[in-house]
Formats: structure tokens, C-alpha cells, sequence
């Protein structure tokens, strides 16, 4: 318990300090947004078991909601904020409640096509730009108060928001509630031979799920000003699978530390390697499946 403390003091210290070490806040603030998507992710793939390939679709439909609200419609960031994450969980329960009556590679293919269907209609719609996006986001202040203009400012927003939803996660999965989810990861057979409605939680979950990571979206899209189709494009989904799986999928820090890896090496190698960055990202997740079978910090809690 002690040791925990300690990391997570550590941790805490080093964010708070982090844009006085010489760090650029507009790339920790992309850290921070894609972290907050992991978790998100985490929270269905490592306490429900439930692989999506198609979670890009509320982290760019919620992107592209606030985005548009914000610089056509003249909304608050707060407002923006909201309206993006109300539209990610309604899209995580049409699409939850055709996708959570599969299983396994069923349920995959579903979320993956259903995203598919977001992306199309996100490159057709006339309000998200087409292949051009939405630029020129303004970050806008909080309530009139806050004047979020100023990097530090937005960053220290943002970090303020990602501890609350890692708290939220945390709080959630410790309930009776995320017990029930732990069971159904367990034997989900068992769950249902005991009364549980296993359908209403996995839901319920992936409803969630889809609203924390329209939440990652919609802060990501006024940090960097734009919304294109990357957000809502499959190769997004697969990064925050990857991002799960390589810092330990089932624990709390784990999505944390692969998002800023993957993160890491791709503005830093990018620039020095081009499209190989992709490559190395890959090599790095073979050998880490190969060494670490449960990720970086499920290996480190196992030993």
C-alpha cells in the first residue's frame, strides 16, 4: 500500500512539474487525451473482456461534435465538452446494445463495422470539413473565468480532468459494480447462473466506455485546434489497443504507461524515421508479447 502511494505521489509531483521541466504542454497534453482513451478502453477490453475494434468512433464523433459547436455555433467549452461526451454515449448505446449480445470475434467484427458506418458518415457529412476536418478549434475559456488561450493553462485543464476521470475509473471498477464485471471476465456463465443480467452490465460498460473516450476526444480536438478522420479512422482504434495491451491490459497504470510510450516514439521518431516509426512501434509490441505477456506494469505487479 505504501508503495503505491509513494508511485502515485511521484506520479503526481512529475505531472504537476512536468511543463517546467523543458517539456512541450501541447505533447503532454496529447499524452495526457490518449491515456484517458486507453483507460477508457481498458476499463471494456481488461475488466469486461470485451475486445472493440472500433472505439476511434466516440473519440472522433465526440472530437468532431465539440469542434463543430464550438467554432460554428459559438458554444463554451464546457457546453462543447458536454455535448461531445452526451453524443459518444448515445453512439456507445446504439452500438452497444447490437454488439454486447455477441461474443468474441462476433462482437469484434460488429464494432468494427458499425465504426466504419461513423467514418463514412464523418467523411461524407458536410459539418465535419470531409477529408479537410474542422480547423481553427478555439479552446475557449472555462465558464468566462478561466481563459484557456495560454498552453500551461489548458495543460493543467486537462491534467485536472484526466486525474478526475482516473479517479472515477478507479472508484468504478472497485464497486460492487465492476466486481460483477471481474466475475464476468471470470466465467461469464457462472455470472449469468447466479442472476446477473450480464448483457445490461456489459452495457452498461461499454456505455462507459464510449463516454470517456468521447471525452479524450472532444479535449483532444481543443488542444490541437483541428477534428480529421484520423480520430475516427481504424488505425486510431488499433493504437489504443495496442496502447492497452502493451502497458497491461486489467491494470490501472498500464493503459497510462502505454500511451506514452506509443505517444512518445511517434513524435520523437517520426521526424528522425518517417513511416518507419510504425515499424519500430510494432517490434516493440512483438517483443513485449513475447517477454511480457501481461504488458509492462501487469509483468512489474507480478513479480
Amino acid at each position: 500500500m505504501r508503495a503505491h502511494t509513494a508511485v502515485y505521489a511521484g506520479l503526481a509531483l512529475l505531472a504537476l512539474a512536468a511543463p517546467f521541466l523543458g517539456l512541450y504542454p501541447v505533447f503532454l497534453m496529447k499524452v495526457l487525451c490518449f491515456a484517458m482513451f486507453a483507460c477508457a478502453f481498458n476499463l471494456l477490453l481488461g475488466y469486461t473482456k470485451m475486445l472493440s475494434f472500433g472505439h476511434a468512433a466516440y473519440f472522433g464523433s465526440s472530437a468532431y461534435v465539440t469542434g463543430w459547436l464550438v467554432t460554428v455555433h459559438g458554444w463554451g467549452t464546457i457546453p462543447g465538452i458536454l455535448a461531445g461526451v452526451a453524443f459518444a454515449l448515445l453512439l456507445g448505446l446504439v452500438i452497444g446494445a447490437i454488439a454486447v449480445r455477441r461474443q468474441g470475434i462476433y462482437f469484434a467484427m460488429i464494432t468494427l463495422a458499425l465504426s466504419q458506418l461513423v467514418f463514412f458518415v464523418c467523411l461524407q457529412a458536410q459539418f465535419t470539413g470531409g477529408e479537410n476536418g474542422l480547423q481553427g478549434i478555439p479552446r475557449g475559456s472555462v465558464f468566462g473565468v478561466i481563459e484557456l488561450g495560454r498552453d500551461a493553462t489548458m495543460y493543467y485543464f486537462v491534467l485536472a480532468v484526466f486525474a478526475a476521470v482516473y479517479a472515477l475509473i478507479r472508484r468504478i471498477v472497485h464497486s460492487p459494480f465492476g466486481q460483477v464485471l471481474k466475475a464476468i471476465r471470470a466465467n461469464e456463465q457462472r455470472a449469468v447462473s447466479l442472476g446477473y443480467g450480464v448483457d445490461r452490465y456489459k452495457l452498461a460498460a461499454f456505455v462507459l466506455s464510449a463516454g470517456i473516450a468521447g471525452l479524450a476526444g472532444s479535449l483532444k480536438a481543443l488542444v490541437l485546434g483541428f477534428a480529421t478522420l484520423s480520430d475516427v479512422s481504424q488505425g486510431t482504434s488499433g493504437e489504443v489497443i495496442l496502447m492497452t495491451l502493451l502497458g497491461g491490459s486489467g491494470t490501472f497504470l498500464g493503459p497510462v504507461v502505454g500511451a506514452v510510450i506509443v505517444v512518445t516514439l511517434q513524435e520523437y521518431l517520426s521526424d528522425l524515421v518517417g513511416a518507419w516509426v510504425s515499424v519500430i512501434i510494432g517490434a516493440i509490441f512483438v517483443v513485449c508479447v513475447m517477454l511480457f505477456r501481461r504488458g509492462i506494469v501487469g509483468e512489474i505487479q507480478r513479480r
